[in-house]
């Protein structure tokens, strides 16, 4: 199996590692029986994602995944982050192994979720904007 610089970059040198203690939102996904989860913390201020963080339990492709997706949405509007893709994340990194893209999927949802969280907290119904949050077919 073998990894893109890009992954192995932001798997040893992981970006925006950590919580935020005031989040705006906070989603959680994943799953201890495939051994893949990730909590994603978001700050939003007038609709931009200010700051965000990330705590992921698993493989070296779901750190680097992780990474690379708060990489992509840090400082960008809400908008934009909706519209995040795994297939975007995976080219970031120049390409992940079959086995392992699950792991983008989980970076995505995991963004998804948090800003479900953000919108449930501002009293607005995620599903319309956000979408239904599947499980990861991996996992199951």
């Amino acid at each position: 199996m073998l990894y893109s610089d890009q992954v192995l970059d932001h798997f040893s040198n992981p970006r925006n590692v950590g919580e935020i203690e005031d989040a705006d939102g906070i989603g959680e996904v994943g799953n201890a029986k495939c051994g893949d989860i990730m909590k994603m913390y978001i700050k939003v201020s007038n609709g931009i994602i200010e700051d965000v963080k990330f705590k992921t339990f698993g493989c070296g492709a779901a750190v680097a995944t992780s990474s690379m997706a708060t990489e992509i949405i840090k400082g960008k509007p809400i908008d934009d982050a909706l519209k995040l893709t795994n297939k975007a994340v995976v080219d970031a990194l120049g390409g992940l192994p079959a086995v392992k893209l699950h792991c983008s999927v989980l970076a995505e949802q995991a963004i998804k979720s948090a800003l479900s969280d953000y919108y449930t907290r501002q009293g607005i119904d995620p599903i319309p904007i956000v979408g239904e949050i599947g499980e990861c077919e991996h996992c199951h």
